[in-house]
């Protein structure tokens, strides 16, 4: 019994790499925002300097990335676009964007432009997106909201994670604090009100970031005009931690032209959409959209 397994050992290290699966954690992502639900994407604006960027390729691209989320449904493309046209609407400011939201049915209308874009080697796109409620009362989701906050699990967010939300406090209790010049028949004591604390009443501060309990009546509507979501990201093919997930990412992928995870970022669509999918991933993780991963085992073609 033991030669017979010393020669099975043997003989599995001599059939070489096929023999032996390759393991890897596959990343899963939920939208974590029941209220936004049905999504639809506009048209991306090119603000490159490329005036060849195909931005139906954008558009295409990042639709099909937020579709393949599960809690999200997005209205097709080709329906946004009947509707605009239809109706005259062109999305270039909040009342046409909620109007489009009413028309169409949806919780969230995308906007996005591309500010910057390099088709060569080292391929780079930095990508603008802002999602806009069609309910005016419905207030912006800043980054860390929804993360396990004083939790045993809050040891394992990311550093990434923790500085992006915190410098998102940061800025938002700076803003408080930015010199306002009084209006017409205003004084600065007017401007300079503080509760008993001696903090002003719009304060950010940590609890922010933790999801309120139900409450038995609805709220009063404070309506306001700035997008709900907003993020910008640059991506650059030369950068190690871009590389390092997208050769993750076509792991996963059933691709069967040649060139791997390399000649998967020399196309350029297949460049344009693995960004779509960094910055909508992203996004979803920085806002508690990222579930457990899942161990996925993938045997060599031999096999």
């Amino acid at each position: 019994m033991r030669y017979w397994f010393v020669i099975t050992c043997l003989t599995l290290l001599c059939s070489g790499c096929a023999a032996i699966p390759e393991m890897r954690e596959k990343p899963i992502f939920h939208n974590p925002f029941p209220q936004l639900a049905r999504v639809a994407v506009i048209p991306f604006n090119n603000q490159s300097d490329i005036p060849t960027l195909d931005m139906d390729d954008v558009t295409l691209a990042y639709y099909g990335e937020l579709q393949t989320i599960r809690g999200f449904e997005v209205v097709p493309i080709g329906v946004t676009m009947r509707a605009m046209q239809a109706s005259g609407n062109n999305g270039t400011d909040i009342e046409q964007l909620r109007a489009l939201g009413k028309m169409l049915g949806v919780d969230a209308i995308v906007v996005g432009s591309v500010t910057d874009y390099s088709p060569y080697y080292p391929k780079r796109m930095t990508l603008a997106v802002n999602w806009y409620a069609t309910n005016p009362g419905f207030h912006p989701i800043p980054p860390g909201y929804g993360l396990p906050w004083g939790t045993a699990d809050e040891e394992f967010i990311p550093e990434s994670h923790l500085w992006e939300a915190e410098f998102a406090l940061a800025r938002a209790q700076l803003e408080t604090q930015t010199p306002v010049q009084p209006d017409f028949g205003e004084t600065p004591e007017k401007n300079a009100r503080i509760d008993a604390e001696g903090l002003p009443p719009d304060w950010p501060d940590p609890s922010g970031f933790i999801p309120d309990a139900p409450k038995a009546n609805r709220p009063m509507m404070m309506a306001q005009d700035s997008p709900i979501i907003s993020q910008i990201r640059s991506y650059s093919e030369n950068d190690s931690d871009f590389t390092e997930r997208a050769e993750q990412y076509y792991f996963f992928l059933d691709d069967a032209r040649n060139g791997g995870w390399q000649g998967f970022l020399d196309r350029s669509n297949d460049f344009i959409r693995f960004c779509c999918y960094s910055h909508i991933t992203e996004m979803l993780s920085l806002r508690g959209g990222a579930g457990e991963s899942q161990l996925a085992i993938r045997w060599g073609e031999s096999r």
